[in-house]
């Protein structure tokens, strides 16, 4: 019988803290409130998959930073095969990781996220996204399959989404990108519905309006 994954958190729940030891030495995840965290899990050092995805990561870390966003990386590997892994990026694709790497070995980490699915990644971790806020709630999760590697802009286009939607209490259409129209959230009595017309929005019916945020 296959193991039960342990520790799957909970959408607009507190994401659960820990400490770990990484690249960057030890940190806590509470030590990054008041800050995004993007935190993200991959199967095993030196693959090929992972390196380019480490790779993209390290690219958009200064877009990452510019909306107060903190990218952690994971694997279930020891903090030398991450340095050294770290090294032979830098050496090979000429590329600088700049963000921690959580070393997990007992996979602490990895339980409370419920990154361990067995059968689909044996023991080691699969590609998992959490997306942590600047209070501590985790806002998204995304897994992906070991053999295809995520886009690093959508990981980011969705942060911005999310944040746009906290500062303006609204909703992002499919693909939305900065400078699209939002989405307004739909009335929730009958009188404001049959108001909704005369808003001034971008109308297509009761439930469905859109407007600029500039």
């Amino acid at each position: 019988m296959e193991q039960e994954i342990t520790g799957l958190p909970r959408l607009n729940a507190p994401a659960p803290d820990f400490t770990a030891k990484t690249t960057h030495g030890v940190i806590k995840l509470s030590d990054f409130k008041g800050k995004w965290v993007v935190l993200f899990s991959h199967p095993a050092d030196f693959t090929p998959v992972c390196t380019t995805e480490f790779i993209a990561f390290a690219k958009k870390n200064d877009d990452f930073k510019k909306i107060n966003t903190q990218v952690i990386g994971l694997s279930i590997d020891s903090i030398y095969s991450h340095l050294a892994w770290v090294r032979n990026i830098k050496d090979n694709f000429g590329v600088e990781i700049p963000f921690p790497v959580i070393e997990d070995l007992k996979m602490n980490v990895a339980h409370l996220y419920g990154m361990i699915h067995p059968g689909a990644a044996d023991t080691s971790a699969v590609r998992a996204v959490f997306v942590i806020d600047d209070k501590g709630i985790l806002r998204a999760m995304v897994y992906y399959p070991l053999s295809n590697g995520r886009s690093i802009d959508e990981i980011y286009r969705l942060v911005v989404a999310l944040q746009i939607t906290d500062k303006n209490g609204i909703a992002t259409p499919e693909n939305w990108h900065p400078g699209d129209k939002v989405i307004v959230p739909p009335p929730q009595t009958q009188e404001a519905a049959a108001k909704r017309q005369g808003e001034g929005y971008d109308y297509t019916d009761w439930y469905f309006s859109k407007k600029s945020l500039s």
